[in-house]
């Protein structure tokens, strides 16, 4: 393990400091056992950690007072009135959290953010990976690649009842939650009451920008839930819900900063002779983008799941229980763009002494076309009890659960005018810029007529290859047990004492294989091989309106299998043993954690001072070829030993209509696990045959926080609602999402061999203030007095050093500054309106992004505002309908650019309006 006595010296003293408030916390309660202590019973706090629900906005609030720490609750209610996606968006609506379309995994950058939904969510500008995500209390399965990510976008709002985000942590949470603990939860049949009863709801979807192509843009779905209560005494309980839904779209794309990292097309406007950036010139004003990829993505999601809960209540003091969940999510996604790459780029003199500036000879026209499909699911089950003897209550709990996020059968194929040289196919030009803009900072092309003409020709180009093959897999399973123990005192100041035991079990696996067929042959025209099976009239409809096609997925994977030979298996280079294991990885972990936390009450002040404990145990089985012609599989190990204290303060006045918080608590998040395993990429350039190794370092540091949170609430008696919070973290060992690539990755090895391993960054600080307010006009004069707002902000800073020379001072990625959601609602009988607006600051994405070795060319995320409407009307006591309207202004749901001042290499999609219409049956 890396040494850091400073780090180490500073955590010493952190965690004497906050154990000594243990001390001095618990030393007096024990000493006043027998004293007579004021607790009013709706004074107690509750820890929100145990599962409970709330049906409405007003449910939520009160259990977000009742807290012991701070919390933000999205009811049933929330979700209904909204209109979002999935639950990624869903979580958007809370202060403090930035929903993220697209990530670094094998579906990231433009292609990701290209499906038009969000799929991941930052909690307090930390990363998804920073957060732990439960259902009904339960750890999920990290099926995804690269990261400790959990991509939500398969799970829908239907079948929810609350969503409780935890942003601190007591010592009986996991403690691997920088950012925070968000726990998914599903109905039982005791939070309905005695009776049976269900719903019934069926949807129609429509997606405007699909529509802008001359496709229909048709989605819906149907979902169900049914609970009742039976037995002697209703001590039977069951809920069943499912869903099924459909989502087919076509979204715009234009890929600028993508083809700039792909195939290098950007130069600076002032050189010296040899294309570097002239001396005295800023690079970002200097950048020009050269080429571009414009084009659609279009493609359909099928998604079903399910839940079921079993209460059985034995007697009055013993809670039997189980719980399942099941979500899983079909994708396809088609990519085609249309592209201009330049060629034979030289550099002449521009007048000035040494400065000189790029000149583009010619343009070749191409064509690529991707798949992009995923299968992802998530499941979880549980056994359980509480039993209550006397003053202690015992809660056993046994779970398990798996997560895949797959990607069968990524094809790739591409059609180029300048395939043989012999036919020429490069288009003279002879100027510098390629790009203007226009007045929506949309670049523009100058295109010559004979490019204009073969951009809009594409069935008129040669096909390159017949094919590239992708297949990547990747799951995790993961079980265990815990067993929580309470103990609740009638007298003196210590009111409650906690402590538990908790074993989680988890094994990992990834695989990736590439085959790629050899060149065509034989002059062939995309047009005259069978793969075109329709046009759109636009690439880009409304910006870029030369025609584009689409192709047969199933004539090109049979023309791929036609053509594979056993030089096509190339994953990492010609020997088969090789290219089967080279990109496998297999892992276990083994996380053991115990607690004990204690509640104490002065009056109207709540004492909780907590320490957790956890070890972690990590093997990660890899193939490593050690520079000979046949590999073999090694393994490696990685131990991490965290103490975690606590201690949190609330004070809760005699009205019991706010509350003031006060915590200071330790966390860590541990390595991704292709961080971590040695060997698990290998990659061949095809220009130069380099191999590169990207080797996992077992010896990386966990991620550890510090944090400090302080936050007030308030109700009233007519609607209201408020909470301001303030909160600092200090951060060590800093990691950020790369994907594959290894983090502050150091280079060893000469020649042909050269080996890259991770490294952790150094120190950084978050600190931002949250506000969140909403108040029911209930005293205005009917029928106005159904109006309502709703308001939250969060304003933040960010600050890390990466551990590289020249990104000491970087913001943290996907952290914006700023974070806002306003709400105009109208709730009075039969009627609901809600008009919301949301808004994302800028923020880093990428860094490096060029791979210039400095922090100029990172990646940034403009700022994004969306506005949506709901409308939603009762029909008496059954039928109810809701009309859901997401991005009414339709404004671009993307937009990056290389370079915090430049948007020369911008990423753009545009993904339209969405409209869903949803009518509910209730019996």
């Amino acid at each position: 393990m890396r040494s850091n006595r400073t780090t180490m010296r500073r955590d010493r003293l952190v965690h004497g400091i906050v154990l000594a408030l243990v001390a001095l916390a618990t030393a007096p309660a024990l000493a006043q056992q027998g004293d007579d202590a004021p607790a009013a019973a709706d004074q107690q706090a509750v820890t929100l950690d145990k599962v409970t629900v709330a049906a409405t906005r007003y449910s939520a609030a009160d259990m977000q007072m009742a807290a012991s720490n701070t919390a933000n609750v999205l009811s049933a209610e929330d979700l209904k009135y909204t209109a979002v996606h999935n639950i990624a968006e869903a979580l958007g609506l809370m202060p403090g959290v930035n929903v993220i379309n697209t990530g670094q995994s094998y579906f990231g950058g433009i292609d990701g953010a290209a499906r038009g939904e969000g799929m991941f969510a930052s909690v307090r500008g930390l990363n998804a990976e920073y957060n732990v995500n439960l259902v009904n209390g339960v750890n999920v399965a990290q099926g995804m690649p690269y990261s400790r990510s959990v991509q939500l976008r398969l799970l829908p709002p239907s079948g929810l009842q609350t969503i409780v985000l935890n942003k601190t942590s007591t010592a009986a949470m996991d403690g691997d939650a920088i950012g925070g603990t968000i726990d998914y939860r599903t109905p039982t049949a005791f939070d309905f009451g005695a009776h049976s009863g269900g719903s019934v709801s069926l949807s129609g979807r429509m997606e405007s920008r699909a529509r802008d192509y001359g496709d229909s843009g048709l989605g819906g779905g149907v979902a169900g839930e049914w609970h009742g209560r039976f037995g002697s005494d209703n001590q039977f309980g069951l809920y069943v819900s499912g869903y099924y839904d459909t989502r087919d779209y076509v979204n715009s794309q234009y890929a600028g900063a993508t083809a700039a990292g792909s195939d290098g097309t950007w130069e600076f406007a002032r050189t010296d002779a040899e294309g570097n950036l002239a001396a005295g010139y800023d690079p970002q004003q200097s950048l020009l983008g050269t080429g571009m990829y414009a084009g659609y993505s279009e493609g359909r999601t099928r998604r079903f799941g399910g839940n079921v809960s079993f209460d059985w209540r034995v007697d009055p003091t013993l809670l039997v229980y189980a719980r399942g969940t099941f979500s899983r999510a079909f994708t396809e996604q088609n990519t085609g763009y249309s592209q201009l790459i330049p060629q034979n780029v030289s550099y002449e003199p521009t007048g000035v002494d040494g400065v000189y500036q790029p000149k583009i000879g010619a343009y070749a026209a191409r064509y690529w076309y991707e798949t992009n499909p995923e299968m992802a699911d998530l499941a979880t089950i549980q056994f359980g009890a509480d039993k209550e003897l006397g003053n202690w209550t015992i809660s056993p709990n046994v779970f398990y659960g798996f997560g895949n996020n797959d990607r069968p059968d990524h094809i790739e194929i591409s059609a180029r005018t300048d395939q043989y040289s012999d036919r020429g196919g490069k288009f003279a030009y002879g100027a510098g810029q390629l790009l203007g803009q226009d007045s929506d900072g949309y670049p523009v092309p100058l295109l010559t007529p004979e490019m204009a003409a073969a951009i809009d020709d594409i069935g008129g180009m040669y096909v390159r290859r017949a094919g590239q093959l992708t297949r990547q897999y990747s799951g995790q399973k993961k079980g265990g047990l815990k067993l929580d123990l309470r103990r609740v005192f009638d007298d003196g100041a210590l009111q409650e004492l906690q402590f538990g035991i908790k074993h989680v079990v988890s094994s990992r696996r990834f695989t990736g294989r590439n085959w790629t067929t050899g060149y065509y042959g034989g002059y062939a025209l995309l047009q005259d091989i069978g793969l075109i099976d329709g046009h759109y009239d636009a690439a880009f409809p409304g910006k870029y309106d030369w025609d584009t096609v689409h192709l047969s997925n199933d004539a090109l994977k049979a023309l791929i299998n036609e053509r594979l030979t056993e030089s096509s298996f190339d994953t990492c280079g010609s020997e088969y043993v090789n290219n089967w294991n080279c990109n496998t990885m297999r892992g276990t972990e083994a996380v053991s954690a115990a607690y004990a936390m204690a509640t104490l009450r002065y009056g109207d002040l709540e004492i909780i001072p907590g320490l957790r404990y956890e070890y972690t145990r990590i093997r990660n089985t890899y193939w490593a070829t050690d520079d000979q012609p046949i590999g073999h599989f090694e393994n490696n190990h990685s131990r991490y030993r965290v103490p975690l204290p606590s201690v949190f303060l609330n004070w809760r006045p005699g009205d019991g209509d706010s509350v003031y918080r006060a915590g200071l608590w330790t966390s860590y998040t541990r390595p991704a696990f292709v961080q971590l395993g040695g060997g698990s990429s290998t990659s061949i350039s095809a220009d130069t045959g380099r191999i590169t190794i990207t080797e996992g370092n077992p010896d990386l540091d966990p991620i550890k926080s510090l944090n400090l949170d302080l936050s007030g609430e308030w109700r009233n008696d007519r609607g209201g609602h408020a909470m301001l919070a303030a909160y600092y973290k200090h951060l060590s060992d800093y990691i950020y999402e790369s994907g594959s690539n290894a983090v502050n990755q150091g280079e060893s090895g000469e020649g042909e061999t050269i080996y890259r391993r991770p490294q952790n960054g150094g120190d950084g600080e978050v600190y931002g203030l949250e506000l969140a307010l909403r108040q029911k006009f209930q005293d205005l004069p009917e029928p106005l007095d159904g109006l309502g707002i709703g308001i939250n902000a969060t304003r933040q800073k960010t600050r890390v050093d990466l551990g590289m020379d020249g990104f000491r001072r970087e913001r943290i990625q996907n952290a914006p500054d700023l974070l806002a959601n306003a709400e105009l609602f109208y709730e009075k009988g039969p009627l609901s309106v809600n008009l919301s607006w949301h808004h994302s600051g800028e923020y880093v994405a990428v860094y490096d992004y060029l791979r210039q070795g400095a922090s100029w060319d990172n990646l940034w995320v403009k700022p994004s505002s969306r506005i949506d409407l709901h409308v939603g009307y009762a029909l008496g006591e059954s039928w109810r309908a809701d009309l859901s309207i997401a991005n009414l202004t339709k404004r671009e749901s993307y937009r990056a650019h290389v370079g915090h001042n430049s948007t020369a290499l911008q990423d753009i999609v545009d993904s339209g309006m969405t409209s869903l219409l949803t009518v509910r049956y209730a019996f």
